[in-house]
């Protein structure tokens, strides 16, 4: 199918010349003289690129970009402009035009710039269909992802949801562990009964007990009444042991009685409660090693890796970025009421370089602020985080390890040790940000 391109200018020959040369290329061309006539015709038919130029008599190409992207926001408008208007064609990109043109140029300019659009907005198209096929095969509305590693969890998750087994999930902090878990609730017999998560690393160990299993009243000083634990809660549905890897030596023992006779008691109380739930386990660490650093009960571990899977980091599914980035802009414009609908190139080309050790989570947290910040339609550079290219390079060659703590160092100073805001910044909760601290021994600077 023939891209269509309307050509909005006040001089014939400028008009003629650029239809023809559009034409030879193979694509349906309409002319319009005037703003006021490409309004018209763009109300009574849809065109994939506008070549508007940037001052005409009348209504102004910047008036008409306006009324264009009001009305279609997928159509891409190119500005042509004389060097005297640079300064109002970055303006007119700020509200939405793809790309501008200063006169004079020649054809191959201006076929680079069609040809880009062209692969853009079919890649566009892609998306779309992805993301309903997705939605239509697998009700998976929050994991997005096209990538060869992310059809490979699909058909995972698609595969092990009607089963009941118990599933360990692994992949590094932000990588969409939760998501795969509620996936895999949310597509199996189970999908009618709650899903309860219990975040093993920001409970702490003393309250861990009556967390899981609840207690009677007066079991201890401040039970004032008897209480219902997640796993009574979990009944008829799944839990979801996320952080697993953070839990004490004698709560494990508890958990792997609970596991082998599917029966528990409250705290202070006397009577069995049989629990009919699926667990599914999720942890960022390598229990392997934790087993062998005596952290974690091998017997429980092999309790919980019945099937096993590994959530895949964004640094290896690259290609996902774009629609990923493109979710949450949405998500995130609709929420604020703010009308920013695109991400121009060079934002997006530093998005591609960054290597995202936050993960989906960091990059969910990138285009929020990106969108609170930004003053324009089209989130620009500068409303990103800082990723320099030199930090980037300088970590390529060191360990994820490294990576990740240089990284959580950067954003530590970076807001004076702000723990909240830096937590936030990182994709992580508070607990699992001291965590870290802890592990990678980072010392606050005096």
């Amino acid at each position: 199918m023939s891209t269509k391109i309307l050509v909005v200018d006040d001089e014939l020959i400028m008009r003629e010349s650029l239809g023809d040369w559009l034409d030879r290329d193979g694509h349906e061309v309409e002319t319009a003289v005037s703003g006021e006539e490409a309004l018209k015709k763009v109300k009574t038919s849809h065109f994939d690129i506008l070549l508007v130029d940037l001052k005409m008599e009348g209504m102004s190409g910047l008036e008409v970009l306006k009324e264009v992207k009001e009305k279609d926001p997928d159509t891409a408008v190119v500005m042509i402009t004389a060097y005297g208007s640079i300064s109002t064609a970055i303006e007119a990109m700020k509200d939405g035009a793809y790309d501008y043109l200063l006169k004079p140029f020649d054809p191959n300019e201006l076929g680079i710039v069609i040809d880009k659009i062209i692969a853009q907005q079919a890649q566009a198209l892609e998306n779309l269909f992805l993301k309903e096929q997705f939605k239509d095969r697998t009700r998976f509305e929050s994991m997005i992802g096209q990538s060869k590693p992310m059809q490979n969890i699909f058909d995972l998750i698609q595969d092990l949801a009607p089963m009941d087994s118990t599933v360990l999930i692994t992949g590094e902090t932000g990588t969409g562990k939760g998501l795969a878990a509620k996936a895999i609730h949310t597509n199996s017999p189970r999908c009618g009964g709650p899903f309860v998560v219990v975040n093993c690393g920001s409970i702490p160990e003393h309250l861990m007990e009556s967390e899981l299993f609840g207690h009677q009243k007066g079991a201890f000083t401040d039970a004032k009444e008897t209480k219902k634990g997640r796993l009574e809660l979990a009944h008829g549905g799944t839990l979801l042991l996320d952080e697993i890897g953070e839990i004490g030596m004698r709560m494990q023992i508890d958990l792997l009685r609970v596991l082998e006779d599917r029966v528990f008691y409250r705290v202070g109380g006397t009577q069995p409660i049989e629990a009919d739930f699926r667990i599914i386990a999720a942890t960022n660490r390598n229990l392997e090693e934790a087993i062998r650093e005596g952290k974690f009960r091998e017997d429980l571990y092999y309790r919980l890796n019945v099937i096993y899977f590994k959530m895949p980091p964004l640094r290896e599914r690259k290609e996902d970025i774009p629609l990923i980035a493109e979710h949450f802009l949405n998500r995130f414009s609709q929420e604020m009421n703010k009308p920013v609908d695109l991400i121009n190139r060079a934002a997006m080309d530093e998005m591609m370089l960054y290597e995202w050790p936050g993960n989906v989570r960091e990059l969910e947290n990138a285009i929020e602020r990106a969108v609170v910040v930004g003053k324009s339609r089209s989130i620009q550079t500068e409303d990103l985080p800082i990723f320099r290219p030199e930090y980037i390079s300088s970590t390529s060659l060191n360990s994820l390890k490294e990576v990740e703590k240089g990284h959580i160092i950067k954003v530590l100073d970076e807001n004076q040790w702000n723990i909240a805001r830096s937590a936030k910044i990182l994709g992580i909760d508070r607990s699992t940000l001291y965590s870290k601290i802890d592990r990678y021994q980072i010392q606050k600077p005096k």
